[in-house]
């Protein structure tokens, strides 16, 4: 059973960030194929934070063995711009399966982590779990703010 609208679900930003251009487009493919309809894609790691806080991505895919800057920079990177009870989640999709590399990239934030080569059915239903539990905590969060207001008013 989902709690959220499959529609909604679909509609969320994807930023994939990977320097290999194939493992972008397959990425792409997968997303599109599933119905999502607002997918970034990106090969220049460099890039990769500004895009992030231009626009506001609701789920990230990130591969960490690139040039320049990899996926543990970014990590950290994006959480430094994030607000401390903000939930935006990084799925990592890596060929780099050491216990150390998923050990760092989940202690700096990544909320799931996929060894490549992937199954991307699994993929797949990794992104439309993470887009869903994004959602349910905005709801949360939208709720707080409200319940807060009302307290706020009643006291006042």
């Amino acid at each position: 059973m989902q709690l959220i609208d499959r529609a909604e679900i679909l509609s969320r930003r994807i930023l994939a960030i990977d320097d290999e251009e194939a493992n972008v487009r397959l990425l792409q493919n997968l997303l599109q194929r599933e119905g999502y309809t607002q997918i970034f894609g990106l090969t220049e790691p460099k890039e990769a934070l500004s895009t992030y806080i231009e626009w506001q991505p609701d789920l990230v895919l990130l591969d960490l063995t690139m040039p320049e800057v990899d996926g543990f920079q970014l990590l950290e990177a994006f959480s430094r711009h994030d607000a401390p009870d903000e939930f935006r989640p990084v799925l990592v999709l890596t060929a780099d399966t050491t216990i150390q590399a998923r050990r760092r990239a989940l202690a700096l934030g990544a909320k799931d982590f996929v060894a490549k080569p992937f199954d991307v059915v699994e993929v797949a239903l990794r992104i439309s779990n993470l887009l869903e539990t994004r959602l349910l905590y905005e709801r949360l969060q939208t709720g707080t703010a409200k319940a807060a207001d009302r307290s706020a008013k009643t006291i006042g």
